[in-house]
């Protein structure tokens, strides 16, 4: 399920990053301000790349690393990645002895590694010339930029990007008459056609709730309250997660549920199972990110079509209709490389407008590049790019990262809900309880969006 499932999973570690006492940066603070460096200084020496080495590889970083080497006499790098690459890299950041650029995946707590001082600030580099000539930071979306900020300070920068929707199969809807629902009422409508005609309009990821918390949930109470009801949420402000928003959101599902349009084995589902099942035509909508395709490219019948599109809008909800769910996966040079400045050229190149385009084409993902999106993409990428494009507001779930014990239990109420254990109403109730639990906890960094 490439990085959504991946960084998801991090809920079952009771270890994310370096240990609490460890403390690794705490007697060292960035040596090197990015921002100072002149552009026209000549990189040297050796750059070293450790990637977390998942569903997109790292022979795109490695390709790069080694044009880039080529470009610059004098420059040696090298890249290597692990699919566990966090747990090869803990030990060497409590050592001091860290690579010059890394990604080091979703087993790595970065904001940990950020508030010890063991990364720097890349703000100021951000503000010096790109790869392309003008100034980094207006290759980037700024809101995608936000994602990688904490205290007013840029600790880390986006690569890829993935974007959170539904699927359906394009061909079996124009042969059905089915036309793609823009709100809940017509959702429902839609809902009971398909039942009528002997099919299953929905399923979920069930054993991965996740899944149903940030396609239907999450999603939900954006397009109820507008995306200040979530960022409430998010905020743990006393009564959020039970607001009228919330309860709304809590109370689609219930209905979708109790009228039959979600699927009832879903429940016991794994992520490829439940893909599965829309692949192969018995269900007619799965909500999920932009590595579907990919992920189930090889189980997918020969002809089969799949388009994305966003979670139906609540009738009446404050939230903007176009709002999408994007998440990214963080990039970042430490304070105590070898040699930073050779980092930072290294991933101002990989993120050259030409690069990401090449990314695009040979992994089938969107990055976070502006104008990279355009042109001739991938077939199951032109649906995304378009509501991607489209959209007026993004949004992100950061609670997870935050907070992993509080996110886990609201994966269990969500997993609760759909199956008919407990009410909307209990939902919020437990969701609130939940947030209450955190905010009461003196020994747990609150975040702020």
């Amino acid at each position: 399920m490439k990085w959504r499932f991946i960084a998801i999973s991090m809920l079952a570690l009771s270890l994310i990053g370096c240990s609490n006492n460890a403390e690794p940066g705490a007697e060292s603070t960035p040596n090197v301000d990015l921002g100072k460096v002149d552009p026209a200084e000549k990189v040297t020496g050796a750059i070293e790349v450790q990637a977390f080495k998942g569903g997109y590889d790292i022979d795109f970083y490695a390709s790069a690393a080694k044009e880039f080497a080529a470009k610059n006499p004098g420059v040696t790098a090298t890249v290597e990645g692990d699919p566990r690459i966090w747990n090869k890299l803990k030990p060497r950041v409590v050592s001091g002895d860290v690579p010059d650029l890394m990604f080091p995946g979703w087993g790595m707590d970065h904001w940990k590694l950020a508030t010890e001082n063991v990364l720097l600030d890349l703000g100021p580099a951000l503000d010096t010339p790109g790869a392309d000539g003008k100034p980094w930071r207006e290759s980037f979306n700024p809101q995608i930029l936000k994602l990688g900020q904490l205290d007013g300070k840029q600790w880390t920068l986006p690569y890829y990007i993935s974007l959170n929707g539904w699927w359906y199969n394009p061909e079996l809807f124009a042969a059905k008459g089915w036309a793609l629902p823009k709100t809940y009422t017509e959702l429902l409508a839609l809902c009971e056609k398909i039942k009528g005609a002997g099919m299953m309009p929905l399923t979920h990821q069930g054993k991965y709730p996740y899944y149903l918390l940030d396609g239907m949930v999450l999603p939900w109470i954006v397009s109820s309250g507008g995306q200040e009801a979530l960022t409430a949420c998010q905020n743990l402000e006393p009564g959020a997660w039970k607001s009228p928003a919330a309860l709304k959101a809590a109370q689609m599902v219930e209905e979708l549920v109790a009228k039959g349009y979600i699927d009832p084995k879903a429940s016991s589902l794994t992520h490829t199972e439940a893909q599965m099942d829309f692949v192969l035509g018995k269900v007619a909508m799965i909500p999920c990110g932009t590595w579907l395709r990919s992920e189930m490219k090889a189980e997918t019948p020969a002809g089969f079509k799949m388009e994305f599109f966003l979670a139906p809008a609540v009738d009446g909800g404050k939230g903007d209709p176009t709002a999408i769910q994007v998440a990214i996966e963080p990039w970042m040079i430490p304070a105590k490389a070898k040699n930073p400045k050779g980092g930072l050229a290294l991933f101002k190149y990989m993120t050259s407008l030409d690069n990401a385009k090449k990314f695009i084409a040979a992994k089938g993902t969107l990055m976070s590049i502006k104008g990279s999106e355009t042109g001739d993409l991938p077939e199951g990428l032109k649906t995304p790019a378009a509501a991607y494009a489209a959209s007026k507001d993004i949004w992100s779930v950061r609670f997870r990262a935050w907070y992993p014990g509080f996110a886990k239990e609201l994966e269990n109420a969500t997993s609760a809900l759909v199956r008919k254990e407990i009410t909307a109403q209990q939902f919020v109730d437990r969701c609130e309880a939940g947030a209450e639990t955190v905010r009461n906890d003196a020994g747990v960094k609150k975040y702020k969006l």
